[in-house]
């Protein structure tokens, strides 16, 4: 991941914004939404191979494929939650944002589900 590329174009972008703010608010939102777009999607670019890394070591663990795949998930809901509630604090809706909040955090519990059905399983078994 190259942070000095991301950090320049936050940089830049933020100054952009305050210079544009005075004049143009609403051109200073859209180049906020355009930077925050550019900026995830340098991240996801450089983020690729960290999650086949994270995938092949998951694999040699021996971890069941069921369970990688609720930590991905819930992994990505917590990561779209907080851009979702970043974004909507940006505009000033703080309200909407911990509505966000507490969807996301329901979406996390409705993933992990099963896996706490498994639990609850056998601890069910070692008990009776």
């Amino acid at each position: 991941m190259d942070m000095l590329k991301i950090t320049g174009v936050a940089v830049v972008a933020v100054s952009l914004s305050v210079l544009l703010r005075q004049k143009n608010p609403e051109y200073s939102l859209m180049l906020s939404l355009a930077s925050g777009i550019l900026i995830i999607s340098m991240l996801i670019d450089s983020a690729a191979p960290l999650f086949g890394r994270i995938g092949s070591l998951l694999e040699a663990s021996g971890a069941q494929a069921e369970y990688v795949t609720i930590l991905f998930k819930s992994l990505g809901l917590c990561f779209v939650t907080q851009i979702a509630c970043d974004g909507c604090r940006d505009l000033g809706e703080t309200a909407i944002a911990s509505k966000v909040e507490t969807a996301g955090k329901v979406s996390v519990l409705l993933v992990s589900l099963p896996l706490f059905e498994q639990v609850l399983s056998i601890v069910n078994s070692l008990i009776g």
